[in-house]
């Protein structure tokens, strides 16, 4: 690699290890309801959303309630999105007359970006006008990212406390969520974005007259604004069909940096925001190092994939060697802007964050950085994630440690002075079965009949692949694609968004039902059998604990995918 991708890979690791512990304290104060520097400016507005929505902050909620809320917010959320979409020809803001979006497509975005998914099945420079990019789209970047957020910090809550049914308030968290965390970093990058070249208009697009004489449309709008919200709040749906691969959203190399802080930052923080909230920063760390041990090994694979270059050109006398004039490795799909490095770290940022969002195109990856790419999503987005779901679904797996190391010593597993007994472990398996029964179960149910036939651009193991990625990345929150697959059809758009709407609520109810259980148990009292869960050991066991569920649920559908299509390039056959 490059001493610029080294430099890359190192200063977003400086970047993101100075903000966890600042930003983690300042999103634990803000769910607490402490004071914060915001909080003179903001509490009177945060008020007055209160008084206009009814809510009383200090009624707290059961996990049942809760999760009513939950379910009752994010459903009228998809029924605003769908009806703006298909109203969309008949609203203001629509200067180049975009139609409606059929019913279908529309039933997929709004599942997507309501379930922190970013799916598109359509190019959002021809597809969807101004209101519905900033009134639909990210909009729901700000709630479902606040959801998860809640989710999250419900959760801990409920390993936090003791003897109690309730483990919070929905409409507080997800006010406190939008209002103090997101709302804040999302204005600031913004300006950013915008000072770097990134549009912020709600001009129509300008008709630029070539050199032939022809007129081309060179789509702006409101582009800033969406892309901040779209990068922190791990949505990563992007206004353009090329997502950060477009100089209008991505413009140079300090904005690819930024952007892939931005996606990871959250995810990083809460660890932290966790540690504290239980009363030992130690715990935050040992979930902070598991994340980024799996972060890191997916990196360092990546690269070598890459930097090796493309086997199947070897044969032809292609020059795939760094040289003075040209990188080397395999280029295929990249930007030469951020070249293999700043594209292979981009992508693993995207699939470990849960964000999808993109600077390089998937599909011409090397077949064993797709099944990297697929790994990190398979594992329920658990390295970093998006904001609240990779902290919550970190916990699923460390319930998991403990049981395991509880049945090795022969005692009831405990996490930071709580018991994880039958009803918490019955919840943490369904919790995380979800995905891969979707992933799996709707991958072959698309690979045998002719509807999931058709959307495929390739045979054999990398068209399988296609359909892979495509489910894992909906059942996974995730959104990005092996854009080879044509998804934009009747079986694609209802599959993906059950696959979407699964991969989120019925991870969600589970998680929230393991809350109010752990909430409602008094303290286990420490003991020389009690498995520490703050230390490097932890770590390693938690991280291990990942790649094996990870492997045992998903490993031969990648050997029928991306693993035999390495080998039949690796030996020159065609298939």
């Amino acid at each position: 690699m490059s001493a610029a991708g080294w430099g890359q890979i190192g200063l977003l690791a400086l970047l993101v290890a100075a903000l966890v512990r600042p930003l983690g304290g300042y999103i634990g104060r803000v769910y607490a309801g402490e004071p914060t520097v915001l909080r003179p400016v903001l509490k009177p507005v945060e008020s007055a959303i209160y008084r206009l929505a009814g809510v009383d902050t200090a009624t707290e909620q059961t996990w049942s309630s809760y999760t009513v809320s939950l379910l009752i917010f994010n459903a009228v959320g998809a029924v605003v999105l769908y009806a703006l979409l298909r109203l969309q020809e008949l609203l203001p803001l629509n200067g180049q007359a975009f139609p409606a979006a059929s019913p279908d497509l529309s039933l997929d975005t709004a599942v997507s970006f309501v379930s922190n998914t970013s799916w598109q099945s359509y190019a959002g420079e021809t597809t969807l006008s101004y209101l519905s990019q900033m009134v639909g789209i990210a909009v729901q970047s700000f709630l479902s990212a606040a959801t998860g957020m809640a989710v999250a910090m419900a959760l801990i809550r409920g390993i936090a406390r003791r003897a109690t049914e309730t483990i919070g308030n929905f409409w507080a968290d997800l006010t406190r969520g939008v209002l103090y965390v997101l709302l804040p970093i999302s204005i600031v990058a913004a300006l950013f974005f915008m000072f770097e070249g990134v549009p912020q208009t709600l001009e129509p697009f300008v008709a630029a007259h070539t050199i032939t004489g022809d007129i081309q449309l060179i789509a702006r709008g409101p582009v800033a604004s969406q892309e901040a919200i779209k990068l922190l709040s791990g949505d990563g749906g992007g206004f353009f069909n090329v997502n950060s691969a477009h100089p209008f959203e991505n413009p140079t190399a300090l904005t690819n940096l930024i952007e892939m802080v931005l996606m990871m930052t959250i995810g990083a923080a809460l660890t932290n925001t966790f540690g504290r909230m239980v009363g030992n920063e130690k715990q935050g760390w040992a979930v902070f190092a598991a994340m980024a041990l799996l972060f890191a090994l997916g990196t360092a694979g990546l690269n070598v994939a890459e930097l090796d270059g493309n086997p199947a050109f070897t044969p032809l006398g292609v020059d795939q060697a760094a040289g003075p004039l040209q990188p080397g490795g395999n280029m295929e799909g990249k930007e030469v802007r951020f070249g293999i490095g700043g594209s292979a770290l981009f992508a693993e940022l995207s699939t470990a964050s849960s964000d999808g969002a993109v600077n390089a195109m998937h599909d011409s990856f090397m077949p064993l950085s797709g099944a990297i790419l697929m790994a990190n999503m398979m594992v329920d987005e658990v390295i970093f994630g998006a904001p609240g779901s990779g902290l919550w679904g970190m916990l699923l797996f460390a319930f998991v440690s403990v049981f395991l190391a509880g049945l090795m010593i022969g005692r009831t597993p405990e996490f930071i002075g709580k018991k994880i007994e039958e009803r918490e472990i019955k919840m943490t398996a369904l919790a995380l079965l979800v995905a891969p029964a979707a992933i799996l179960g709707l991958t072959a149910v698309a690979s045998v009949i002719a509807p999931g036939l058709a959307g495929p651009a390739n045979f054999g193991p990398h068209g399988f692949s296609e359909i892979l990625y495509g489910f894992t990345s909906a059942a996974a929150t995730n959104g990005s694609a092996f854009a080879g697959l044509s998804a934009n059809s009747p079986f694609y758009n209802v599959t993906l968004a059950l696959a979407m709407f699964a991969g989120r609520y019925l991870v969600i109810v589970p998680v929230l039902a393991i809350a109010g259980s752990l909430a409602a148990k008094g303290a286990a009292p420490r003991s020389a059998g009690t498995l520490p869960t703050d230390g490097a050991l932890f770590a390693l066991l938690l991280a291990g604990t990942i790649v094996i569920v990870g492997g045992l649920s998903f490993f031969p559908s990648l050997a029928l995918g991306p693993i035999v299509e390495h080998f039949a390039m690796q030996t020159g056959l065609t298939y």
